[in-house]
């Protein structure tokens, strides 16, 4: 079985985030890493693995993004993964999740084989859910998204999505696109010695010319959504302390708290 997860390498959360005078992230001026949801996709690859115990199973990390990118690939191959892809290109940057899944589907389409592709449930800087979806429909494949729980038994795969109101229970056959949620189970740490063995494991490097995916398809120009405008998060105010000395406290509660249309 040849498994191919999608990870993303994106900015850290807890660093100072701003963007580019085009409204896009700024990517060179903070630390990047392995997008938190896509470790879920990697970690149900590799259970995956494990309960196929015995048979010719393959993981690999497939990313899209600058050099610098290398470094979320090297964490899914030090949890496990097999082997990693990584495909960069100059005339990528600006995508959004359509250019982003045309090049995915490209990259599929180039290594071949695959049967499973795994993704996270959204990536913690775009936060859009879609691109699982729009990798189903380049690929022409089904898609199970959005899991909580998955279960296999050779070509066959059946996940728990969970709702607000009710639970779902979907299965398909592969070939097929899987997403999982965060609530599918923690994703493992890397061991010292999952560490040291990813220093070997092949890593290579695709352009758009490799998987055969046209440059003017991609990149901010080419963009379906745009950000019209962007600005800084307001500095933190100073708390207001509503007294009650003449027994109006109630009053002057709820007033403060319609002026701020909490109710």
């Amino acid at each position: 079985m040849n498994i191919v997860v999608c990870v993303k390498y994106v900015p850290d959360a807890t660093a100072d985030r701003t963007f580019e005078s085009d409204h896009t992230v700024d990517r060179q001026g903070v630390p990047g890493l392995l997008s938190e949801l896509d470790e879920y996709a990697v970690e149900q690859a590799l259970q995956l693995k494990e309960k196929r115990e015995g048979e010719d199973v393959e993981i690999t990390a497939l990313c899209v993004g600058p050099a610098s990118a290398e470094e979320a690939v090297r964490k899914a191959l030090q949890m496990g993964a097999d082997k990693g892809v990584l495909v960069a290109d100059d005339a990528i940057a600006g995508s959004d999740a359509v250019g982003t899944s045309a090049v995915l589907a490209g990259a599929v389409q180039h290594i071949g084989g695959v049967d499973v592709i795994m993704c996270g449930m959204a990536s913690t800087d775009g936060a859009m859910s879609v691109v699982p979806a729009m990798l189903a429909e380049r690929l022409d494949l089904p898609q199970v998204t959005l899991a909580s729980k998955v279960e296999s038994q050779g070509d066959q795969f059946r996940i728990q999505r969970d709702g607000d109101t009710s639970t779902e229970v979907i299965g398909a056959t592969a070939p097929l696109v899987l997403s999982v949620t965060d609530q599918s189970g923690e994703a493992r740490y890397p061991s010292f010695k999952g560490i040291m063995a990813a220093k070997k494991k092949p890593l290579e490097t695709w352009s758009l010319s490799d998987i055969g995916v046209d440059a003017g398809d991609l990149g901010l120009s080419a963009a379906w959504s745009e950000v019209a405008d962007t600005e800084a998060r307001p500095p933190r105010s100073q708390g207001e302390i509503v007294t009650d000395e003449d027994g109006s406290g109630a009053e002057a509660l709820v007033g403060f708290l319609a002026s701020k249309k909490f109710i």
